[in-house]
């Protein structure tokens, strides 16, 4: 007869619980990051962190206010901010090159420029975000937030020099439907990077950075994590596949070096709700390494995907810290020449 505990078969109870231990460390090796997640009060921001704020929200209020809703079903709107983006790039002083394809049988954009690197050229940092908007939104938080990151790191990089080279890249078409389909514009530039034979040391896709709130639970996770990770929704989350692991620590490590904010990395399978759903995953088909730096908005902002997803809900303020922090992370993936 077989022994019990609890009424429970003890083969069972023993494999329930080597199941929740396996559990339990895949979860501890997901979330396990270097350095520690910022506490306490924010600093003010400096005379150069009030600037970047300024320019952080006229690029958000021009995509989604003065243009708003942004797709292939509102391709005036999707024209305007392409236009809106390559001559921000411009502005800051690069040469634009745009990689032009057709879906529906009309033209559409992504735009690349690009810092050559000093000593280690072929080694290349993607740093990335998409433009469009769902249909039915003005896209506020998703994306106008992301891509009003990468015109300001942009512009904020322009003179520098790094020993890797750094692309800065606005995607097209990541919103549902095209979204993991081959006309999503971060699949269609990743598969031409791998055509070329070129060489993707790190991929950071900005998705969504403009939702934060103090309540707790305020935050929620799929089931696995819900046990693990902070309640409250004031953090920036830094978030890869198995695959990515490496770099989801060393950025988050970076982050937490330079950023007095809060952060807390994942590096989990990428079948998880909303561990592949932003440019990210479309480097992971192509074997790249690429993290996602998110608000994590589908777990937190209850305007995600709706109508409701305007510019005065962003919390620029805060958005602010998350970029200057990852001006930082750039510089250290990039390589500081001499460093």
């Amino acid at each position: 007869m077989a022994i019990r505990a609890f009424g429970i078969p003890r083969w069972r109870a023993v494999a329930y619980s080597v199941f929740f231990l396996i559990v339990i460390l895949g979860v501890v090796y997901a979330t396990w990051m270097p350095g520690r997640s910022y506490t306490g009060p924010l600093d003010s921001l400096s005379d150069e962190e009030l600037t970047i704020r300024d320019k952080l929200k006229s690029h958000v209020y021009t995509l989604a206010s003065t243009i708003g809703e942004r797709n292939l079903q509102r391709y005036p709107g999707l024209t305007q901010a392409a236009q809106y983006v390559s001559q921000t790039f411009r502005d800051a002083g690069y040469d634009v090159h745009e990689q032009t394809y057709a879906v529906e049988g009309k033209p559409v954009k992504n735009f690349e420029i690009e810092l050559p690197g000093q000593s280690r050229r072929k080694e290349i940092v993607v740093v990335g975000a998409h433009y469009d908007s769902l249909v039915g939104t003005p896209g506020a938080d998703d994306n106008a937030t992301g891509a009003a990151a990468v015109l300001e790191l942009a512009r904020l990089a322009a003179h520098q020099r790094y020993d890797r080279t750094v692309r800065f890249v606005a995607f097209v078409n990541e919103e549902p439907p095209y979204f993991h389909s081959p006309d999503m514009g971060s699949w269609v530039y990743a598969r031409a990077m791998k055509q070329r034979g070129e060489r993707v040391s790190a991929m950071l896709s900005l998705e969504m950075f403009g939702c934060y709130s103090d309540e707790s639970g305020s935050q929620h996770y799929p089931a696995a994590f819900r046990f693990f990770c902070p309640r409250t929704g004031n953090f920036i989350a830094f978030v890869g596949n198995l695959g990515s692991h490496h770099l989801v620590r060393e950025t988050i490590g970076s982050f937490r070096k330079y950023a007095r904010f809060p952060s807390m990395g994942a590096a989990a399978p990428g079948f998880m709700p909303g561990i592949g759903w932003s440019d990210q995953w479309s480097f992971w088909q192509e074997g790249y390494p690429a993290v996602m730096v998110t608000d994590t908005a589908l777990f937190r902002n209850p305007q995600y995907h709706m109508p409701g997803d305007t510019p005065e809900r962003v919390d620029y303020e805060r958005m602010t810290r998350v970029v200057s922090g990852l001006e930082q992370v750039i510089a250290d993936l990039a390589g500081r020449p001499g460093g």
